[in-house]
């Protein structure tokens, strides 16, 4: 007997890199007037970050607030924003994704401005960061580490997120998620 089909049926894409496979995670989700929306998206079959957007529009047309969170092979993580379905924004804890993979290349190719530097992120205090141990300093983010400053999730927040030995991206994205009110919907999407 076949299992039911779920309307969020979890999928994993694997990429040939040397050394072995790279998988990647990619959840949409999205605030309308019910509230959030979690879904994943399947980028295979994507060819370039227009079609990424295309699709993230298409997951939840009706939406003030669209964001994708794709995380790879348990190091990196990249954050696309709309608005509106407008003005794309994105965010990379490393550039490193782009150079290992095509979907890194395809969401973060085209990224000239780096995040802020690492030196600077260490610089600032953040009220939650008093028990976390120090960043990494090999990390590279690129992109705008701005992006969820108005969803309550600062610049400074999220690069130490990212930069923190040990935190994988579905870690970083489970905490930005019950930060911006849809955890139960990204953990219901990733039990599914």
């Amino acid at each position: 007997m076949a299992p039911a089909v779920l309307p969020t049926t979890v999928t994993r894409e694997n990429f040939s890199r040397v050394g072995g496979k790279l998988s990647t995670f990619a959840a949409a989700v999205g605030r309308g007037k019910n509230g959030w929306t979690a879904s994943e998206l399947d980028l295979g079959g994507l060819a370039d970050i227009d079609e990424v957007v295309d699709a993230l529009r298409d997951v939840e047309p009706d939406t003030d607030v669209s964001l994708l969170f794709v995380e790879s092979d348990d190091q990196y993580l990249a954050v696309l924003r709309l608005d509106e379905g407008e003005d794309l924004r994105v965010f990379g804890s490393d550039s490193a994704f782009a150079e290992e993979s095509r979907i890194g290349a395809m969401l973060l190719g085209e990224i000239e401005a780096p995040a802020l530097e690492i030196d600077e992120l260490t610089a600032g205090g953040d009220d939650d960061e008093t028990d976390r141990p120090a960043a990494d300093p090999d990390a590279d983010p690129v992109g705008d580490a701005e992006l969820l400053n108005d969803l309550g999730i600062s610049a400074h927040r999220l690069l130490t997120l990212c930069a923190l030995e040990g935190m994988m991206p579905a870690d970083v994205t489970a905490e930005i998620c019950q930060r911006i009110g849809c955890g139960d919907e990204m953990e219901e999407l990733r039990e599914a």
